[in-house]
């Protein structure tokens, strides 16, 4: 479960989350909406522990982001909007992902080749290198190996075509029983048939949130 209690949020002068209540539970399937600059982004930086809160409160399974952050990460896959500019080969990012995060590096394959990456001649490749579409199916791929509880998604779909946005909403399905997840995004007749939830923010305010 993600608790988030009174939390709020300042850049300097901007309130980027105010006095924010939410939580989500088990089999929430959420899409976070709002326009740019609404809080979404800082939201969930702030579940994952990047932000220390100046008041109030995020739990993840009881555990605090900052103080417990092995425990808090080691629940969540996260897949960001752009993809971070790391310079391992595959194989190297598959073996660090492995030994680090225990994940399955066969697994990861698998779901790459789900998601049409051919990872199998980009082994030696730079990720850094790689194209923008390629890179978002690598993530997508290893956030779907790892079989987190908590799955959230920033923009998933930003660089993927649309075969690929087909391949990754099927696998989401298909992996999504039992977790939460939450799904930053402006295309919400992409994740209608896979939420259940829809919340809008805006101003550093959740504005409704409502079951759907």
């Amino acid at each position: 479960m993600i608790q988030v209690t009174n939390l709020t949020k300042k850049f300097a002068s901007h309130v980027s989350l105010d006095n924010i209540s939410v939580e989500f539970n088990k089999n929430d399937h959420v899409a976070l909406m709002g326009p740019n600059g609404a809080g979404k982004t800082t939201l969930i930086r702030s579940i994952m522990g990047y932000y220390h809160p100046n008041s109030g409160e995020v739990l993840i399974n009881g555990f605090n982001p900052i103080k417990e952050r092995i425990e808090v990460l080691d629940a969540i896959s996260f897949v960001p909007q752009l993809p971070p500019p790391i310079k391992l080969n595959l194989d190297e990012l598959m073996k660090y992902i492995q030994t680090s995060s225990n994940v399955d590096k066969e697994q990861i394959m698998h779901y790459a080749n789900e998601m049409k990456l051919d990872i199998k001649s980009n082994l030696y490749k730079s990720f850094f290198k790689l194209s923008g579409g390629m890179k978002q199916k690598m993530l997508i791929a290893i956030s779907l190996a790892k079989k987190s509880e908590i799955i959230i998604y920033d923009e998933p779909t930003a660089n993927l075509d649309p075969k690929a946005r087909d391949d990754f909403y099927r696998l989401l399905e298909e992996n999504e029983k039992e977790k939460i997840s939450l799904f930053v995004t402006h295309r919400l007749d992409e994740v209608k048939d896979i939420v259940n939830r829809q919340i809008y923010m805006d101003l550093g305010k959740i504005i409704s949130d409502e079951k759907v």
